[in-house]
């Protein structure tokens, strides 16, 4: 069941289809999520630039820490951590935090790297801010820098747990060394919206690819509807070997229309075939009967009258049978695509060669080499001057010339001719007209039948027309050899 469903040209359309979109669709997903994280996570990081640099700002003015104003949002954990890593000023609310670099959420927590007692810690916050009395000199600036270090952590404020995007922003002071501003914006946007825009293309995109494989699925079976129609006419056809019918066209004039249209000129050149071939057994049957027939009663006359034995008669009605016999063969050999073969031989000679000792024949044959079967354009030749033999009245002329890329025979007679109504018939096997009926002497009608096909399978081609002493021009036109 599994192997004759993925043998149907419309499973494997839906499936290919469906396959393709959903590839399209994890690749537009993933690509609309990296996006959407992309912006959202930098939004987040101006947010954090910004506030790191303000209080960086308010730093290197030389305020004092409880002074920033950076360090009192409920919302953003805020770290100002000196050169040696320990928490110098920090969020009123911040409890706890990961990705800043530091051990401890504020100043004085337990478990910091700070060394030394709680007066050095007081010495060093008060240098770091300078001294508050009125006759003290003013704290000296310090420097900004204008980079801005990036970095993903966790922040606890209020007992509320949540993932920043934290911006580290240098302040450098000449007197008291570097400190290290760091400002945390909330990732809660960035992680609701991936969420919900996962949520829906996992809810979406099975209902989407489930749209998708019915669609293809409706379609492929309305495309392929006709193709069913075809295949049960030709089921119906090769079971009545009825090869008169024909299979359905569908007006839709696409490739399938085209394929009807085929397969019907298909069905037609076979019906001719086959009818051709019925013609052509009865036709030979029926000239095989006669020949077997006369000789039969013959040699059953001769043996029982020896006297009365007509030999002669014997041996045409013989003759008869093997020049028939091998008629028959030939056109087999044809039928079947014998191959004429390369051999290069001269035209003229063998048009000489032919007509030699026939009477009433002249021959103008100039050299013109041709490439094929020789034994075939021989019986070619040999037919054409028996046919004009037949029915001239007392001359036939051949002649073998080259004409630009072809060789030339033209053979004419100074008989009655062809009608012109008659012209294409001769060619056909066993046909002969009414009146060369009447004048023949035992010919099936299969020699211009030959001679056509013959020329035919050589790339050539045999006409016939009218003579300028009135009778039958036949020309034979084959390639020259190169």
């Amino acid at each position: 069941m599994t192997r004759r469903w993925f043998g149907s040209v419309r499973s494997r359309a839906t499936l290919a289809a469906t396959l393709v979109v959903a590839l399209a669709l994890l690749a537009a997903g993933a690509a609309v999520l990296l996006s959407l994280r992309s912006d959202l996570t930098g939004q987040a990081e101006s947010e954090a630039a910004s506030a790191a640099r303000a209080v960086a700002v308010e730093l290197s003015d030389g305020r004092p820490y409880d002074k920033l104003t950076g360090l009192d949002e409920d919302d953003r954990p805020v770290q100002i951590l000196d050169e040696r890593g320990r928490v110098v000023a920090a969020s009123e609310d911040l409890e706890r935090v990961t990705g800043t670099g530091a051990d401890t959420a504020r100043p004085g927590d337990p478990g910091g790297r700070a060394g030394g007692d709680a007066d050095d810690d007081a010495d060093d916050s008060d240098d770091a801010n300078g001294s508050d009395g009125p006759d003290d000199d003013p704290a000296p600036r310090g420097e900004v820098d204008s980079d801005t270090d990036f970095s993903t952590g966790t922040a606890t404020i209020d007992g509320t747990t949540a993932d920043y995007r934290f911006a580290a922003v240098e302040v450098e002071f000449e007197d008291r060394g570097k400190f290290t501003v760091y400002a945390g914006a909330p990732l809660a946007a960035e992680r609701s919206a991936v969420g919900t825009a996962t949520t829906a293309m996992l809810i979406g995109f099975p209902l989407l690819l489930a749209v998708v494989a019915g669609a293809t699925w409706l379609v492929t079976r309305r495309a392929l509807s006709p193709v069913e129609g075809i295949r049960r006419e030709m089921a119906a056809i090769t079971a009545s070997e009825d090869l008169a019918r024909r299979v359905p066209v569908p007006a839709t004039h696409d490739e399938v229309a085209r394929l009807a249209l085929t397969t019907n000129e298909t069905l037609a050149a076979l019906e001719s075939s086959v009818e051709r071939q019925r013609r052509f057994v009865a036709d030979a049957s029926h000239e095989l009967r006669s020949p077997i027939a006369s000789l039969r009663t013959q040699l059953e006359v001769g043996a029982a009258h020896p006297e009365l034995l007509d030999l002669d008669g014997a041996v045409t009605d013989t003759v008869r049978l093997q020049t028939l016999a091998a008629d028959l063969l030939l056109l087999a050999r044809l039928d079947a695509g014998e191959r004429p073969g390369d051999a290069r031989f001269d035209l003229g000679a063998l048009a000489r060669e032919h007509a030699e000792g026939r009477a009433g024949v002249t021959v103008t044959a100039d050299e013109v080499p041709v490439a094929g079967s020789r034994a075939q354009v021989g019986r070619v030749l040999t037919n054409l001057l028996d046919n004009a033999r037949r029915h001239a009245r007392s001359a036939v002329t051949v002649g073998v010339r080259a004409e630009g890329e072809w060789a030339v025979v033209a053979v004419a007679d100074d008989g009655d001719g062809v009608p012109e109504a008659g012209r294409e018939r001769i060619f056909e096997r066993f046909v002969r007209l009414d009146e060369a009926r009447s004048r023949d002497d035992g010919g099936a009608g299969l020699g211009l039948a030959i001679a056509r096909d013959v020329a035919v399978r050589h790339g050539g081609t045999l006409t016939v027309g009218r003579a300028p002493a009135g009778g039958a021009l036949f020309e034979l036109r084959l390639p020259r050899a190169r």
